[in-house]
């Protein structure tokens, strides 16, 4: 088959698809991402350049692997020069600090035995210590849509990277929204998973304790695959925790500030008019909206820069700055880290710290129990000139609305909402508890169909296209989510059908029914047709009735199936009789 030109927007599906049609290879791709790095050098991506010397054993490892059992085959990726590469030098922005590590980060080393193919590593803030993207010796990181514009920081090169082509997703780190920042100024999805989800070893620390690896995609369900890939537990890693996967869930309730929020830079207007439109599509999520007191979350946010936490920065790196005279440091960064040697910093301040904090994060765990807050994910951008003459107030405006976040233990997830105006994207960021992350992928998706004004359909499952079982994929790549469980009115027998594998089918009776557990999903209309395709007799699609009287369109079995099959109706639903058989 005759090769193709290769999309400037590279995602996971794009490329799996063009895989698996022979339609480009990963030497094509790689190769021709080589040629966007040239004509891409002004721009200050880059620390580490990919070259095919450097990738070529990865393409080799790819001949070795089964393209059908590795999530990732062929994928490239970018990788904040924070984040260890075996082989490959370490910066984190300072030359002088380089080190060549003999083994990949922790999550590198997933990401390789997945299929992925590592680039090269990119410019940051240096030590992760800004918002902005200038603070580099390697030079500023422009903007992927407008170049005067700063990129955001500190992961910087990793957003830019796949927002101009030269990566499907790249890694970044977060302690205060170096992955959700640039992300939402490049128009990008940036995930910031729970609180030790996805290890950290491997990593130079900013602060050891708040720090989180993250993802930039240009979709959702890209960030979702290569959390599946990470999500594991290291325990080699004092930070790691096991967590679950993230499955798309709505919430009960969503969070939003009470009154007017601080808005500014240049398109501060514009900023404001647009978060007005975002709160408007939300209300006509039919999802109940709560106005909240923000100055929780706000008190938060000023633990991190204003109280004992910038200490942790200079544990970190302390020694090494005192040791290097400040040689190859940039002088603002230098001054921020060098104020956590205050004296004034004594160790009472530190537990007063965590005592205040702690009793925040009770509070806001009440307030966000089955709920998510969604706010900007920035109150606006600057030219990188204005960021130069202000380095210290600009940097913290970027951070108003993304501070808080590690510190209270909460999982957070830009997503793109439109415009301010051509070449200046809104993000939007939802915030929900360590266990709830499935809400802000839920609410996400929601927003984002909702916004393209595209129709959607819910629909009942009550088998293998559960959560968790067999067919779920169906599913998830039709760009459904899942919406909450419920329950059909006590009207229906759950059979067991004679297939392989087992599943059930639900007939309604007139007499002697269940009440039946299902899931109800949301399904872009335009979908359903496409599902009822995959749909096997005796199974289909009718309307199914819920306890609460309403019908929708669920899974029904063809009545004949009732002589043929076992009544499990006592097990109420397919997750209880899989369990128990």
């Amino acid at each position: 088959m005759q090769k193709k030109d290769i999309s400037k927007k590279l995602t996971i599906s794009y490329l799996k698809d063009g895989y698996k049609r022979g339609i480009f290879s990963p030497v094509d791709v790689c190769s021709e991402i080589i040629k966007r790095v040239e004509n891409t050098v002004e721009m200050n991506i880059w620390i580490k350049k990919p070259s095919m010397d450097e990738i070529k054993p990865y393409l080799d490892k790819l001949k070795k692997m089964d393209k059908n059992l590795v999530p990732l085959w062929g994928i490239p990726f970018a990788i904040k020069d924070n984040i260890d590469l075996e082989g490959i030098p370490t910066t984190a922005g300072c030359e002088e600090y380089k080190y060549t590590p003999g083994e990949s980060s922790d999550v590198v080393r997933l990401l390789l035995e997945a299929g992925a193919i590592p680039l090269g590593k990119t410019n940051l803030d240096q030590f992760a210590t800004g918002l902005v993207g200038t603070r580099s010796l390697f030079g500023e990181t422009h903007n992927s849509l407008k170049g005067e514009l700063i990129s955001g920081g500190s992961s910087s090169g990793s957003a830019v990277s796949v927002a101009m082509g030269l990566a499907a997703f790249s890694l970044g780190t977060d302690t205060a929204g170096s992955g959700r920042v640039p992300a939402a100024l490049n128009n990008l999805v940036g995930l910031k998973s729970s609180m030790g989800a996805w290890s950290t070893r491997g990593v130079v620390p900013a602060c050891a304790s708040l720090d989180c690896v993250t993802v930039f995609t240009h979709n959702l369900e890209d960030a979702i695959a290569v959390d599946r890939v990470v999500r594991v537990f290291d325990s080699e890693n004092p930070w790691s925790r096991p967590s679950k996967p993230i499955y798309k869930t709505i919430p009960e309730k969503i969070c939003i500030p009470a009154g007017d929020l601080e808005f500014f830079g240049p398109y501060e207007k514009g900023y404001r008019k647009k978060w007005r439109t975002v709160i408007d599509k939300i209300k006509l999520l039919n999802i109940p909206v709560e106005f909240i007191d923000y100055s929780l979350f706000s008190e938060a946010a000023s633990i991190l820069y204003d109280g004992p936490w910038i200490a942790e920065r200079w544990a970190s790196l302390g020694s090494f700055i005192e040791k290097n005279k400040g040689e190859g440091m940039v002088k603002v960064t230098e001054a921020i880290l060098k104020s956590g040697a205050k004296n004034d910093l004594r160790a009472d301040s530190v537990f007063k710290a965590m005592h205040r904090l702690g009793q925040i994060k009770v509070m806001v765990k009440k307030l966000l129990h089955n709920a998510v807050l969604v706010l900007p994910t920035v109150g606006g951008t600057y030219t990188r000139e204005q960021v130069n003459r202000d380095p210290i107030k600009t940097n913290s405006n970027l951070g108003l609305y993304t501070n808080h976040c590690n510190l209270l233990g909460l999982t957070a997830l830009d997503f793109q909402a439109g415009w301010v105006e051509e070449g200046v994207p809104f993000g939007v960021t939802s915030f929900a508890l360590d266990n709830c992350e499935g809400f802000n992928f839920g609410i996400a998706s929601l927003y984002q169909l909702n916004d393209s004004e595209e129709e959607i359909t819910n629909i009942a499952v009550c088998g293998l296209h559960m959560r968790g079982f067999q067919l779920e994929p169906q599913l998830t790549t039709l760009n459904a989510h899942f919406v909450k469980e419920a329950k059909t009115a006590p009207v229906y027998k759950l059979l067991k059908l004679p297939t392989t594998p087992s599943k059930p089918g639900l007939v309604k009776v007139p007499s002697n029914g269940g009440s039946i557990d299902v899931e109800l999903w949301s399904i872009p209309t335009k979908n359903l047709g496409y599902f009822l395709n995959c749909i096997k007799a005796p199974l289909g699609l009718g309307l199914v009735q819920l306890e609460d009287g309403q019908e929708v369109i669920g899974f029904i079995c063809e009545g004949y199936m009732e002589k043929l099959s076992e009544d499990i109706t006592k097990y109420a639903g397919w997750r209880n009789a899989a369990a128990i058989n």
